[in-house]
């Protein structure tokens, strides 16, 4: 199946959820998920940048490693990874991409600008395996498409940030302030935790916070806070327009906006990102292959240089000890 075929059955999906306008990522209805259909509908990169940022330790296992040297997948030639555009595209192009084919794969890298496609392509078989979503979401998402979709292993992943719009430091909480958040369910009750969490808005007890909603708000007096729900992908663009904003990792870096900026971000690690395959895939070699090429020592160092303030795999052993 095309990804112009997919993008057709995207709009037809929409339809039948009865959602208009803005589309929201389901985690705690059956809305479908946010899709950004202004942008451009993915695009195929099967080249390495000039100027790739990768580390002397990267560059090292490349130039020691031969085709085929740790046993391709004989049934294996060609392996297509989706990812939305951003951090997660780059560690394909700038570090995995190169370890793979210096196995012996040819490796194609399709982006996305949504939510919705990559994991229905990954289902249709246009993608062999796709790396963008926190498990929430891909439970979620398979759940209401009926998609046999199993996670594989967890890649470095930006938390989410509150940063600065109209105000630039979180004294400047007012009565009345605006507070931008994505408006999909999942990433949406992550904002309402994080406002919690600073004291901003006092949610219901006894909630799940992985599915927290405006109807488990208990208390908005403190500020009156007018939230502003916008699909993720504007959300840097929208900082201007509102007095705070709650920013996906990934958008952020995309548009330029360094980890660091963030005035506060969420503690929790239950948002870590994962990759996705077909189920019927889990046991085969060039997906043991994938897994190792992200969890090589040459792919942690590249991280830790280019990806300060991120939140790393838990294999890693890296988490906090506090949380």
């Amino acid at each position: 199946m095309t990804l112009s075929v997919i993008s057709r059955q995207v709009a037809t999906a929409f339809a039948a959820f009865g959602v208009s306008g803005l589309v929201l990522v389901g985690c705690n209805n059956t809305s479908a998920p946010e899709a950004n259909k202004q942008e451009p509908a993915a695009t195929t990169d099967t080249s390495t940048p000039a100027g790739e940022n990768t580390t002397d330790a990267a560059s090292t296992a490349s130039n020691t490693a031969t085709a085929g040297s740790a046993g391709r997948d004989p049934n294996k030639d060609t392996i297509i990874i989706g990812t939305t555009e951003g951090d997660f595209a780059d560690m394909v192009r700038n570090q995995v991409k190169k370890t793979l084919e210096d196995q012996g794969y040819k490796v194609e890298l399709i982006t996305f600008t949504d939510y919705v496609r990559p994991n229905l392509a990954l289902a249709d078989g246009d993608l062999d395996i796709n790396v963008f979503q926190h498990k929430p979401y891909l439970d979620t998402f398979k759940a209401e498409n009926k998609l046999d979709l199993v996670e594989v292993f967890q890649v470095p992943t930006a938390p989410l940030g509150i940063y600065a719009g109209k105000k630039k430091s979180l004294d400047e909480a007012y009565k009345g302030m605006s507070v931008s958040a994505p408006n999909d369910p999942s990433n949406f009750a992550r904002a309402l935790v994080m406002m919690s969490d600073l004291g901003w808005i006092k949610l219901k007890d006894g909630i799940d916070p992985l599915k927290a909603s405006k109807a488990d708000i208990a208390d908005n007096s403190k500020y009156d806070i007018k939230i502003v729900e916008l699909e993720a992908a504007q959300l840097p663009r929208a900082r201007d327009e509102v007095d705070f904003a709650v920013i996906n990792g990934n958008y952020a870096t995309d548009s330029g906006i360094k980890i660091t900026e963030a005035l506060f971000q969420e503690p929790s690690f239950a948002y870590v990102n994962w990759s996705a395959i077909k189920t019927a895939d889990k046991d085969k070699q060039w997906v043991k292959d994938v897994t190792n090429a992200y969890n090589s020592d040459a792919f942690k160092a590249y991280a830790h240089q280019t990806f300060p303030g991120y939140k790393y795999p838990k294999i890693w052993g890296e988490e906090p000890a506090a949380k």
